[in-house]
C-alpha cells in the first residue's frame, strides 16, 4: 500500500515522503495513529505542504544546531503543575509538557520526540532533561516544575 507520512516513524521515513508497506502495517498502524495518510494523486498538494513545514522547522547544520543548544541550555524553562499536599504532582510532566514550555519560554519549537527523559517528573523543583538537535549535538535543558 502506498501512502504519505504524516510523521517521522524510524526505519520508514520523514513527514512528507511517498513509501510503500504492507497492507496490515498501514491499516493496524500508520493510518489509525495518524502517522501516514493513504496516497492520492490529489495528495501531492499535501506534501508540499509538509514538506514546507518539515524544512522550516528543520535544522540546518551543526552551526545552527550549537547556536540552538546554546540558546536551550541558557534558558529559564518553567513548567506548571498542579500540585497536591507534600509537593506530590496530580498527573506528571511529560515531554508535551516540557515541549510547550520550551516553546512559550524562548520561542524554539522542539520535537516532543527529541526530548529524552529519564521518566516522567512527578516532584516540584529543578530537573534536566536532554534534547538530541542532531546525533552528536544534545543539549541539556533545565527545568523547574512549580505549581500552576
Amino acid at each position: 500500500m502506498k501512502l504519505i507520512l504524516t510523521q517521522e516513524v524510524n526505519g520508514l521515513g520523514h513527514p512528507g515522503d511517498v513509501v510503500t508497506v504492507k497492507d496490515g502495517f498501514a491499516r493496524n498502524f500508520l493510518v489509525p495513529n495518524g502517522k501516514a495518510i493513504a496516497w492520492s494523486t490529489g495528495g501531492e498538494k499535501q506534501i508540499t505542504s509538509i514538506r514546507r513545514a518539515r524544512k522550516a522547522r528543520e535544522i540546518r547544520d551543526v552551526e545552527h544546531a550549537r547556536e540552538i543548544k546554546a540558546t536551550l541550555e541558557g534558558a529559564d524553562v518553567k513548567v506548571g503543575a498542579k500540585v497536591g499536599t507534600a509537593g506530590r504532582l496530580f498527573g506528571s510532566v511529560t515531554d508535551k509538557d516540557v515541549a510547550q514550555a520550551v516553546k512559550s519560554a524562548i520561542g524554539i519549537d522542539v520535537d516532543r520526540h527529541r526530548i529524552k527523559m529519564a521518566g516522567h517528573i512527578k516532584t516540584l523543583g529543578r530537573h534536566s532533561v536532554k534534547v538530541t538537535l542532531l546525533s552528536n549535538v544534545v543539549a541539556t535543558v533545565n527545568i523547574e516544575v512549580v505549581p500552576a
